[in-house]
């Protein structure tokens, strides 16, 4: 069965519309910082900002020549951090070379780190604590899951990507002792030996190493539910998955397409995220 990213996240953004309708002051506000010229950037952004509006978010895109200086960049942020008006900012990554992206992202405020990726809030996702920001893409995931009545408890979940954005926060995620969670987790990379036979022991797959394809269907056990959080673009400008989906689906209970899977419930778990924001600092 194909788990259906774009008619799960429409359903939940169509939700978010109606509480921001019928119980926003203001409208939320939502800051993206746009620097230089990236073309894949514009284009996430622009997508983000294009459903900004369909759901009743304020969305205000900055954008920054690629010669911008750290201290300018940092001191952009401090007064969007200071903005009443500004319940989320996203720097939109990735970020010429010489700018530190780390020092960007901790600049943020963590309470208005809606992308999640902030020390603090991946710390409160370490422990269990619920007052912060789950990074969008791992909670997508979860959340398509669950809407697709698809419980990880007791189910071994083996995460192929160790990334900050991706792999090591949903490893976090998917251990919590949470309803719906409660996953026995291993994340396997580059250096996994026998990756093969760690990645065929999944009830949960989840392929997120940025690999055309790289996942065959002598890697997945028969009836696993397979999740391809790869965007990868050929030559002739197709976009895959990092799982052949065309060889791999006919041996899954549930997957993921590309795309069309995790792509669209990650930018509406961006708003939701947005959302979160606004709620927490109303009632402050």
């Amino acid at each position: 069965m194909i788990l259906d990213g774009r008619a799960t996240a429409d359903q939940l953004l169509a939700e978010l519309k109606e509480d921001i309708a019928s119980s926003a002051a203001r409208p939320p506000g939502l800051a993206f910082l746009l620097v230089g010229d990236h073309p894949a950037s514009k284009t996430y952004v622009e997508a983000k900002k294009k459903k900004c509006q369909e759901v009743g978010i304020q969305s205000l895109v900055h954008k920054y020549e690629a010669s911008i200086s750290e201290k300018e960049l940092l001191r952009h942020i401090q007064t969007l951090n200071d903005d009443p008006l500004i319940d989320g900012i996203l720097v939109q990554l990735p970020l010429p070379a010489h700018i530190d992206k780390d020092i960007i992202l901790m600049s943020i405020d963590p309470l208005k780190d809606v992308d999640g990726f902030h020390p603090i809030n991946m710390g409160k996702l370490a422990i269990g604590n619920e007052d912060g920001f789950i990074p969008c893409t791992p909670l997508g995931i979860v959340e398509l899951l669950k809407r697709n009545s698809i419980s990880c408890e007791g189910k071994r979940a083996v995460i192929l990507g160790r990334s900050t954005i991706v792999g090591k926060p949903l490893a976090l995620l998917l251990m919590q002792n949470k309803e719906w969670l409660n996953a026995t987790v291993t994340v396997a990379h580059s250096k996994t030996p026998d990756l093969e036979k760690v990645c065929k022991s999944a009830d949960i797959l989840i392929a997120a190493i940025g690999m055309p394809k790289f996942i065959s269907a002598k890697m997945v056990q028969e009836g696993a539910i397979v999740v391809d959080v790869g965007i990868n673009r050929l030559k002739d400008g197709t976009i895959v998955g990092d799982v052949d989906f065309q060889a791999v689906s006919p041996h899954c209970s549930f997957i993921t397409p590309v795309p069309g899977g995790v792509g669209p419930m990650t930018i509406a778990m961006l708003l939701q995220n947005t959302w979160l924001s606004y709620v927490r600092s109303s009632q402050s």
